[in-house]
């Protein structure tokens, strides 16, 4: 809460660090005592005022300490649909037992003679926010400024955390108002025209026909899952689709990978672009035609509009200013994250769980989903039970770690199976096919659509994920390029 102006400093409302204003300067914070007063007195005899500004206020915003003290006793009796006037408000604060400590109700009643009607207390009220945006922004600041004169402070955590510090500021104070279905109905028709345009793929295409087909692409504002156990190829799986999104649609990119370095995911792409295997790059032992294909494959690569961002440990602040700075500077189509249960809630972890820690990611990943406009990706971890599991091993919903606000917060919940992985050599269906080089991509839970199981190709010794529909092309190629010396670049007119 915002404290009144002392005689040698202002303390910070939030984190109160350090000095913050030399008053032999002659400054004193923003501030508009009046406007507070007559906001108040507006409250204390109309009803109807309230109803304006209660999703504009909130006590801390207040600049004297009684006035947010009052507020906050208004806001207690609004909640619990009590009426708001000087008697209701000192009773309320008599049994708190801070009726002295705003002044008693002289004060209420001082308050109240400040203003003859409600008239412009939504106006009033926005200036109160304005001086509350400058005093924070001033407060940030002299945070920034004292952390930068510390010689042991590391640069980059500096600027990462101060980003963080305007753009909470920003997000604490700028709501977003109720649209009407008027303008609604305009954006709806305008999103149809422009689906009609994209040969019915409303989002994001991954690439994949099947996954395609019942997600009409991935949406702008989900967040989606892809969960697997270990082993599965969920890396595999976005990297090739990263790749599709980048270079077949050119939608630009951004991976967040807490698991393996940048260098190390490039190099698995470069293994699927160029079809040399992983194995083969990381001792670097190229015959004279691999030294050929790698450089005459990799030209589409090169150009692919992909960021990728290997900070281990990333704390869910720092990946919300991360993502904001990649949309306005390169304006990103899509964020993956590799893995969720690897990203960090920043906090001193004494207030929670891990799980409730888990929980406030998930949250705030489907928030920056919807602030940005762009799907956002999250890989999860499985628990052990499906390695207990009797049968097809099949996962579901219920073997996400922290599954109760994984799921809940999610989109869509999606599941990477391949049977080959626990020697199962048949499909469990009527056809009993072989699950030799298949994978199957589960959609377990889908809030816009439907579910499904669609099939597709995996290349172990590529990591690669590829149409299945197209696999006898794929091998055919593959089968070119590890034999054929005089190589010709076919990835222009590749299908993956």
């Amino acid at each position: 809460m915002s404290k009144t102006q002392l005689p040698d400093k202002i303390t910070a409302p939030k984190k109160g660090r350090g000095q913050l204003i030399d008053l032999e300067l002659g400054r004193i914070p923003p501030q508009a005592l009046e406007l507070e007063e007559a906001v108040l007195g507006a409250l204390l005899i109309d009803k109807n005022a309230l109803t304006e500004t209660v999703e504009i206020l909130t006590p801390e915003i207040f600049y004297k300490t009684e006035h947010a003290i009052i507020y906050k006793a208004i806001q207690d009796l609004f909640a619990g649909s009590h009426p708001v006037d000087i008697l209701t408000v000192a009773q309320h604060l008599r049994k708190t037992g801070q009726l002295d400590e705003i002044g008693g109700e002289y004060y209420l009643a001082r308050l109240s003679q400040k203003v003859a009607s409600s008239a412009h207390v939504e106006y009033h009220a926005r200036i109160i926010v304005q001086k509350h945006i400058q005093r924070s922004l001033i407060y940030a600041a002299n945070d920034i400024i004292r952390d930068a004169y510390d010689e042991t402070t590391d640069v980059f955590e500096l600027l990462d955390e101060a980003e963080s510090k305007i753009f909470e500021i920003a997000e604490q104070n700028i709501k977003k108002s109720g649209d009407t279905a008027e303008s609604l109905i305009k954006e709806a028709l305008h999103n149809i025209e422009e689906i009609s345009k994209k040969s019915g793929l409303s989002g994001v295409p991954s690439g994949f026909v099947g996954v395609d087909k019942i997600t009409s692409g991935w949406q702008k504002s989900d967040l989606i899952i892809v969960a697997a156990r270990p082993g599965m190829g969920k890396t595999a799986f976005v990297l090739s689709m990263g790749r599709n999104i980048a270079i077949d649609y050119q939608i630009p990119v951004a991976i967040f990978s807490l698991e393996m370095s940048s260098v190390q995911l490039i190099t698995r792409m470069i293994s699927s672009e160029t079809g040399i295997p992983a194995s083969s790059l990381r001792k670097g032992n190229l015959e004279k035609h691999e030294w050929q294909q790698l450089y005459q494959n990799l030209k589409n690569l090169e150009k692919a509009p992909i960021f990728i961002d290997d900070t281990p440990a990333l704390k869910i602040f720092d990946l919300r200013a991360k993502c904001r700075r990649l949309k306005a500077q390169h304006n990103i189509g899509i964020i993956i994250i590799d893995y969720l249960q690897l990203m960090t809630g920043g906090g001193d972890g004494k207030n929670g769980n891990r799980e409730q820690e888990i929980s406030m990611i998930s949250r705030s990943l489907k928030s920056i989903a919807k602030e940005l406009n762009v799907p956002v990706i999250a890989l999860s971890q499985l628990n052990r039970s499906v390695e207990t599991r009797t049968g097809a091993k099949r996962p579901l919903l219920a073997d996400l770690r922290e599954s109760g606000a994984i799921e809940q917060d999610a989109d869509i919940v999606s599941f990477i199976y391949r049977p080959e992985y626990y020697k199962i050599e048949e499909w469990d269906d009527k056809d009993g096919s072989s699950t030799a080089g298949q994978a199957e991509f589960i959609i377990a839970k889908h809030r816009n659509g439907s579910l499904d199981n669609i099939r597709l190709g995996f290349e172990d010794r590529l990591a690669k994920f590829y149409n299945l529909e197209h696999r006898s092309q794929f091998e055919g190629e593959y089968n070119s390029k590890m034999n054929n010396d005089d190589l010709n670049d076919i990835h222009e007119n590749s299908p993956f």
